[in-house]
């Protein structure tokens, strides 16, 4: 099957780009080898998932949890940021493509959340891709803050799902189709914990360095594969359910 632009269901794919430090140990290399060498696939993936229509693409950059990492790799992790910012704005900008941070930046460098400023204002009326990088961001940390943010707004409400769907921290992302996870793990690390709910996992072994927007291709024409039920039943076994139903009734009625 080949998986044609804006023939599939898939809309909303999330990524935890997992595995750099591990690839970069298996070659007796720092870990931050891993991360620069992983930089540098992130945009092969962003042109691909716009290529093949996906409407928006969620990538887990850097976590809460990360700011318990040695000061060296937090650094170099800002630092790739930077000049992804500064080599893909052309790019973002020419291919229509919204750009946005989610999470708390605020102990980025100066000049970093002045690029990211500038291209979220620059790219906020595009109508492509919405591209979205997670950075110093926790899903349990967003679902509190729209909690916090709805309360404050409509004090003595009860909040219902619609209200959380609507203070999050970009709205109009809406739920996640299709969670990816590089590296081998088998967990989803407080990502997009709200968005997931009814989203298709899949985990595979490629460590980020080494995945290609082959594999990429191959996740969704496998997953687009899936029956996505949402919980109720596919429309064959609904009508064999109302056919059973349906005799159980007639012998109830005759006896």
């Amino acid at each position: 099957m080949i998986f044609e632009k804006q023939t599939h269901s898939i809309k909303h794919v999330a990524i935890i780009m997992d595995g750099n430090g591990r690839w970069a140990n298996l070659r007796s290399h720092p870990r931050v080898w891993g991360h620069v060498r992983g930089s540098g696939v992130v945009a092969d993936i962003v042109e691909e998932a716009d290529n093949l229509g996906i409407n928006a693409l969620t990538m887990y950059a850097f976590s809460t949890e990360n700011w318990s990492r040695p000061h060296t790799e937090v650094k170099v992790l800002f630092n790739l940021l930077h000049k992804f910012l500064k080599r893909e704005r052309c790019r973002i900008l020419k291919n229509n493509i919204r750009f946005k941070i989610m999470g708390d930046i605020s102990n980025l460098p100066a000049q970093t959340k002045n690029l990211i400023s500038e291209l979220e204002i620059e790219s906020q009326y595009n109508t492509g891709l919405k591209l979205t990088f997670a950075f110093g961001y926790g899903g349990r940390s967003e679902i509190t803050q729209a909690f916090n943010k709805f309360v404050r707004s409509n004090p003595g409400q009860e909040i219902t799902e619609e209200d959380i769907a609507k203070n999050l921290m970009i709205p109009d992302l809406g739920d996640v189709d299709l969670l990816i996870r590089t590296g081998g793990d088998h967990r989803v690390s407080n990502f997009l914990l709200w968005q997931i709910a009814y989203a298709e996992f899949y985990f595979t072994e490629t460590k980020w360095p080494d995945f290609s927007t082959e594999e990429f291709r191959n996740i969704l024409e496998c997953v687009s594969k899936r029956e996505r039920r949402f919980g109720s039943l596919n429309p064959a076994c609904d009508f064999k359910t109302n056919v059973e139903q349906a005799r159980t009734n007639n012998i109830l009625l005759r006896g």
